[in-house]
């Protein structure tokens, strides 16, 4: 009973594009032809999570509601990092991240596309976004955080008086085991509190069938590339350089204030690893003449997932994407 479940398969059909490394780029298929007159729209999920976080199941996928909406969906897998893969830095990442949207827009013929990141993916975007902002057309930061000083639990286990993140990368990849440990001692009795509300809710085959998908994507996580690790700690949990401006990502200042497009941030009522200041900073620092915020029900995963997400979330999300992304 307290064995991970094997992972469901992501619900909606899809076809690999384009590979890079270790990472993928899919294109959902629909029953039915997008929406005409729509730009398109690629998913950018965090670094360390496997991204079927986005299509779990049926009545509980992103991707599938944003599909059924007529949106043509696309969505960046970062793939399983290997061990020679420790070198892979937070350049490299910003720059297969720019390939792939080069790809999107040269596939679908367009100028701009609409991005949309989960967590890491988000402040990942909101950093593309700051770099070559003529690329997009509106951006979508799901609990993504960007001034770290707002980090909550996290900011305080990296602080650099106690937290050495030279050492923890000097034998590698930062493996899942590592990563977990830290999410672990921000809620240490999560895990059993997790099994107890399990069995109350046993005897529901719903309410089973959503336990085992959301405990076996949490249980398929995925190690993080040791010199990303390093940049992604130091530049910016510990120093908080992007937010103040002082951030530099190839080989350029990342600027906050060059993003133009509109904005729209999610925020997560009980999000621990993504407090709303910390996300709703993105909208403080850009110039966009458009700067919405979504507040939502739930934690930091549950808002995206749980059982309120397809009638909270996804549906606000589509309105706001619709009139966003439409042709003019």
């Amino acid at each position: 009973m307290f064995g991970a479940p094997t992972p469901p398969a992501p619900p909606t059909s899809k076809a690999t594009v384009a590979t890079d490394g270790t990472a993928r780029l899919y294109r959902f298929h629909a029953e039915q032809e997008a929406a005409p007159g729509r730009l398109p729209l690629v998913l950018v999920p965090s670094l360390i999570n496997r991204w079927y976080v986005l299509d779990l199941r049926p009545g509980a996928s992103l991707v599938e509601a944003l599909v059924g909406r007529g949106f043509d969906v696309w969505c960046l897998d970062w793939g399983v990092p290997e061990a020679e893969d420790r070198y892979l830095c937070w350049d490299d990442l910003l720059a297969r991240l720019s390939r792939v949207l080069r790809i999107v827009r040269r596939t679908t013929g367009v100028e701009r596309a609409g991005l949309l990141g989960y967590c890491m993916g988000g402040t990942l975007c909101g950093i593309h976004a700051g770099l070559e902002p003529d690329t997009i057309a509106a951006l979508v930061n799901l609990a993504g955080p960007f001034d770290f000083s707002e980090a909550g639990v996290l900011a305080e286990l990296t602080r650099p008086a106690f937290f050495d993140v030279d050492a923890m990368v000097e034998a590698g990849n930062i493996v899942p085991a590592q990563m977990q440990s830290g999410f672990t001692s921000m809620r240490p009795t999560a895990q059993l509190a997790k099994w107890v509300g399990w069995l109350d809710r046993a005897h529901d085959p719903a309410a089973r069938e959503s336990f085992n998908a959301l405990e076996a994507w949490a249980s398929d996580n995925i190690p993080f590339p040791a010199e990303a690790y390093r940049t992604y700690i130091r530049d910016l949990y510990q120093e908080n350089l992007l937010v103040q401006g002082r951030h530099h990502a190839r080989g350029r200042r990342v600027d906050l204030a060059a993003i133009r497009c509109p904005i729209l941030t999610i925020v997560a009522e009980r999000d621990a690893i993504c407090p709303p200041p910390a996300a709703t900073a993105l909208n403080d620092r850009a110039s966009a003449a458009r700067k919405d915020v979504l507040r939502v029900p739930g934690g930091h995963v549950g808002a995206v997932v749980g059982r309120r997400a397809s009638k909270v979330l996804y549906p606000a999300m589509a309105e706001w994407l619709g009139r966003e992304l439409a042709v003019a």
